[in-house]
């Protein structure tokens, strides 16, 4: 598996990438991996690169167990934001879970809950019921996944408050073994897959990410229609998003990227 530098916002990949974001997601996922492997087992293998790959491989990629997916999105949110914020204004609910009156976008959830959404192959992933799940996978593979998301999120949000970064909400990815067990594939608490804000900017009320929704509220402030071809990303931008990603690298993992 190969990260790329390359960014999509709104389900449009822009011709800009992100220096620094493909190395940056790889070596996260890396970290995070070796933590959970007493959680459940993961695809990754090795990051060494085999002989007659190309060298600018290094660092931004992995080799893993080839796996058959698991068709959910796996989302644990421990935070009221996003998808899930607009859910709760319409309705009270995520994914058919009530929550406490009074919410605000941001707020912590007392108990983080697991609502999962379909896979698409084109266009957006749609949030779905539990029931909805345990109907698609399987109840016995629904309630394996729901309980490993939950660990590992539960896992991930103590680490991540102990250095400073709240972790929001985040999605996992599993998928069965050429032997039949379920282990987690893909990437793994990331600033791509992942909501991080600064724990300090969250105590005084602020949401500040430490991921690409600095493009994403960039984006919102212009007139562009959300379809293809995207805009230009601007120099600034574009550094302050790299920026961001290696500072969430550095908070998590205490060291900064190696430089190749």
């Amino acid at each position: 598996m190969v990260s790329t530098d390359r960014l999509s916002a709104f389900d449009v990949v822009f011709k800009e990438g992100i220096p620094n974001k493909g190395r940056v997601l790889n070596t996260i996922s890396v970290f995070w991996f070796k933590k959970t492997e007493g959680i459940i087992e993961n695809h990754m293998i090795t990051t060494d690169i085999p002989a007659g790959l190309p060298d600018y491989l290094r660092g931004r990629s992995m080799v893993v167990k080839k796996a058959t997916p698991v068709l959910l999105e796996c989302v644990v949110r421990g935070h009221l934001t996003g998808s899930g914020w607009k859910e709760y204004q319409k309705t009270g609910s995520v994914c058919g879970i009530e929550l406490e009156e009074g919410l605000q976008n941001g707020s912590r959830i007392k108990e983080p809950i697991f609502t999962p959404s379909t896979k698409a192959e084109t266009g957006h992933d749609e949030n779905i019921t539990e029931e909805k799940a345990a109907e698609i996978v399987g109840k016995t593979t629904f309630e394996f996944v729901r309980k490993k998301a939950l660990k590992l999120y539960k896992f991930g949000r103590d680490y991540a408050f102990d250095r400073g970064l709240v972790l929001a909400d985040t999605k996992f990815e599993f998928g069965y073994s050429p032997e039949g067990r379920i282990i987690l594939i893909d990437e793994i608490l990331t600033p791509d897959s992942s909501r991080y804000w600064l724990k300090d900017e969250y105590e005084k009320g602020k949401l500040v990410s430490l991921d690409k929704q600095f493009v994403r509220d960039y984006l919102e402030e212009t007139d562009w229609n959300k379809k293809p071809p995207p805009p230009p990303l601007p120099a600034d931008v574009i550094q302050k998003t790299s920026e961001r990603y290696l500072k969430a690298y550095q908070m998590l993992t205490g060291e900064e990227l190696p430089v190749f």
